[in-house]
C-alpha cells in the first residue's frame, strides 16, 4: 500500500497521468532509511525537504510538522510490514490543473516504502568500476541540489552504466569538473585529505554528505575540504567513495586504470553504524 497525503491505498487504484509531477517533472522526492521504527537523520531529511519545497514555490501545508512527517513514513512502512528495516519515498507535487503554468501550488505527497535486507550499514569489497558520463552535464544552479522529479541525466546515466559494464558513473559539470555519482555524494582521498564537491557546483546537498563530513573531521590525521574536483585528480587520488542515505558509504574499486584502496571508507562506515547505535 502506498499513503496519499496521509491516507493508505492500494497503488493499483491511482490514476498519475494528470499528475504534474507526471506531465512536467513538478515534484520535489526524498528518500529516506527506517530502522527499528525509527527514521535515520530525520531532522536533516525535514528540513532539507521544507527548503527544497520552499525554493520550488511549493505551498507547505500548514500541519506538516516534522512528528507528522514521521508518524506518516512510520504508519506506511508499519501497514507494510517492514518497519524495522525499509527504504521510505516521499515525494510531493503540485496538485493544481494548468500546463506549464499551474493554476495553484496547492501540494499532495506520496509515500511509498520497501523492504530491506540489512539494517546496519555495511562498506562493500567488491569490484566497483565507475567512468564518466558525458552525453550530459549538470547545470550550475540551485535547482540541481534538490531532488527534484526530473532526473533524466541521471537515469540515461544509469543506463549508460549498465551498457558498458560499470556500476556507477560519475557526473560533470559545464566547467567539466566532477559533480557527484548517479546515485550520491563523491568523496576523494589523497594524502589524508578528504574532498567533496561544494554545493556551488551543482551536487546534490546529501543528508549523508553532510553525515560524513561530520564524521571524517572526527578521524585522527584526515583533513576535510569542500574543494572542485577535476577528472584529472581522480588518477592521482587514493580512495574514493560514493555516499547515499540507503547504501551509506560505497567504495570505489577502479576508475578507468587506476584501483584505490579502501581503508577510509571500512573507518567511517564503522563510526556511521556507531553515532546510529548512540
Amino acid at each position: 500500500m502506498i499513503n496519499i497525503n496521509g491516507e493508505l491505498v492500494f497503488q493499483a487504484d491511482q490514476d498519475w497521468t494528470s499528475n504534474r509531477s507526471f506531465l512536467y517533472g513538478d515534484g520535489i522526492f526524498d528518500t529516506l532509511k527506517i530502522v527499528d521504527g525509527q527514521v535515520l537523520f530525520l531532522e536533516d531529511h525535514y528540513f532539507r525537504l521544507m527548503a527544497s519545497l520552499r525554493i520550488v514555490r511549493m505551498e507547505i501545508p500548514m500541519d506538516f510538522t516534522m512528528e507528522h512527517f514521521e508518524a506518516e513514513l512510520i504508519k506506511t512502512a508499519q501497514v507494510n510490514l517492514c518497519a524495522d528495516s525499509a527504504r521510505a519515498r516521499i515525494t510531493f507535487y503540485r496538485d493544481s490543473s494548468g500546463f506549464y503554468l499551474p493554476k495553484t501550488s496547492q501540494v499532495k505527497y506520496v509515500i511509498r516504502v520497501s523492504a530491506l535486507e540489512q539494517k546496519s550499514y555495511t562498506c562493500s569489497t567488491q569490484t566497483y568500476e565507475v567512468d564518466l558520463y558525458k552525453d550530459f552535464h549538470v547545470a550550475k544552479n540551485l535547482l540541481s541540489t534538490l531532488k527534484t522529479t526530473s532526473k533524466m541525466i541521471h537515469v540515461t546515466g544509469s543506463i549508460f552504466a549498465q551498457e558498458n559494464g560499470y556500476q556507477n558513473c560519475l557526473l560533470i559539470n559545464d566547467d567539466k569538473n566532477i559533480v557527484e555519482a548517479l546515485n550520491g555524494n563523491l568523496f576523494m582521498l589523497k594524502d589524508k585529505k578528504l574532498t567533496t564537491p561544494p554545493i556551488s557546483e551543482g551536487c546534490l546537498n546529501g543528508v549523508m554528505r553532510k553525515r560524513v563530513i561530520q564524521l571524517a573531521q572526527k578521524v585522527e590525521g584526515i583533513q576535510v575540504a569542500e574543494a572542485i574536483i577535476s577528472p584529472f585528480d581522480l588518477q592521482n587520488a587514493d580512495e574514493l567513495f560514493i555516499t547515499n542515505v540507503i547504501n551509506g558509504i560505497q567504495p570505489i574499486s577502479q576508475y578507468r586504470k587506476k584501483k584505490y584502496t579502501g581503508e577510509l571508507s571500512i573507518k567511517l562506515t564503522q563510526l556511521l553504524n556507531e553515532s546510529i547505535k548512540s
